[in-house]
């Protein structure tokens, strides 16, 4: 072959490697999603959450040993098409659990129970205490995620009355039977603890890079207001980098420092007040809509101890203490009965903002709020958990004190297309 032939086959393998090479470019970019592609996904609204059913927890003991006063920190194990969640409050085991038959029943009792898959088990092998060991009040696990073969896990203070705690987070294996394969708790972005060591959920593939990486986590509204967020607080991460870099990155998303409240802590309103409890997130796919579940109270905020009795309520105790009008609760602490299961909705492109850097954390608000209700009553208004199955849209929601002292879980699928006017 002579040396013109050879020039005009190296010409010719060029040309077809830059064609090749502009191809693959042409492809990634289709692959991935634009900003004018994530804004033409629909903002959900109330009817977009369609209601399936529900189904009991597994009839375990009403003791420390079974689910009564639990089911926190709900998570979806999709290598199972499976729960995971906290049993008692008083233990913080965390158990697997099957998801049933989904059934609109009259009642609790008619409703198919889930089989225990694996059973409630201390997941942190007796290092939740470590998470802040100068603290004497409890801990509690705040999130579950099962990503990558692994558990990671969240934990909190309940009463951090000297805002004392840093770490949050472990990293543990699916199987619960096994030990020694827990690590942590570490330390996870650089804001107090109090605002990441709740909730976690996954981040859709077509949303990661527009807000920062796979995987929420986030923490609201817990005790000592100085330490947490006044209002849904969320920040993206990578899981794996839990335990592997210190402290872990985590861009902020949304949050709402004491300073800058989403409104007045001890106001009477209907986005934020000393009574709102924040325990799940979830962002569907298809959708722009970043949803956190929890509960909220719409009546006039009250801190002192509650009452049933209506008369009471405004006047006070010989010790000075004064009573709030609440039947549900009568602990002392904040009260603004009644309250409500609720839905915060954010939209996904502010979050994206703030993680762009043209907007503060608690710039942005929700473009809407509803309340949810659930087909069977309960002594008090708890809604303890949120899951997402990405595969099938199903968004799995706890109801605590459905089912006596035990929660119920209800089911209810994404339907884009049923979108209204924003509030």
């Amino acid at each position: 072959m002579d040396h013109r032939r050879v020039h005009e086959f190296a010409l010719v393998a060029l040309v077809v490697s830059v064609a090749a090479a502009a191809g693959f470019a042409r492809e990634r970019q289709a692959q991935k999603p634009s900003s004018t592609t994530l804004a033409g996904l629909p903002l959900l609204q109330p009817t977009s959450l369609v209601y399936q059913g529900s189904f009991r927890l597994p009839l375990q003991p009403s003791g420390e040993d079974g689910f009564a006063y639990g089911g926190t920190a709900l998570a979806f194990n999709p290598a199972r098409g499976s729960l995971y969640l906290v049993g008692h409050d008083w233990r913080q085991h965390v158990a697997e659990i099957s998801i049933p038959e989904i059934r609109k029943g009259a009642v609790v009792g008619e409703l198919a129970a889930a089989a225990l898959l694996q059973p409630l088990t201390d997941a942190t092998e007796g290092k939740l205490p470590t998470l802040n060991p100068t603290d004497k009040n409890s801990k509690k696990i705040g999130g579950l995620l099962p990503y990558r073969d692994k558990l990671y896990i969240s934990g909190f203070s309940y009463y951090d009355g000297g805002s004392t705690q840093v770490l949050s987070h472990f990293v543990s294996g699916l199987d619960l039977s096994v030990t020694g394969d827990v690590r942590g708790p570490y330390r996870v972005g650089k804001l107090k603890s109090g605002f990441v060591s709740g909730y976690m959920a996954l981040i859709p593939a077509a949303w990661q890079a527009a807000l920062g990486g796979p995987a929420f986590t986030g923490q609201c509204c817990i005790a000592i207001v100085g330490r947490t967020s006044s209002g849904p607080a969320l920040f993206s991460l990578d899981p794996q980098d839990i335990g592997m870099k210190d402290p872990v990155p985590a861009a902020p998303l949304v949050y709402y420092p004491i300073e800058a409240p989403l409104t007045p802590w001890n106001g009477t309103n209907a986005y934020y007040n000393g009574s709102t409890e924040v325990r799940g997130v979830v962002l569907p796919e298809g959708a722009r809509s970043v949803l956190f579940f929890g509960r909220h109270g719409l009546g006039k905020f009250c801190y002192g101890a509650g009452t049933p009795k209506e008369n009471l309520g405004g006047t006070r105790m010989p010790d000075g203490v004064g009573y709030c009008y609440d039947p549900e609760q009568g602990s002392k602490g904040t009260h603004a009965y009644p309250y409500a299961y609720y839905v915060w909705a954010y939209d996904a492109l502010d979050l994206a903002a703030v993680k762009g850097g043209h907007k503060r954390p608690w710039q942005i608000k929700p473009y809407a709020i509803w309340k949810l209700e659930f087909p069977f009553p309960a002594r008090t208004t708890r809604l303890n958990g949120a899951a997402y199955d990405a595969a099938t849209g199903r968004i799995f929601l706890v109801q605590g004190y459905a089912d006596g002292d035990k929660p119920v879980i209800h089911v209810y699928t994404v339907n884009a297309r049923q979108t209204e006017g924003a509030q």
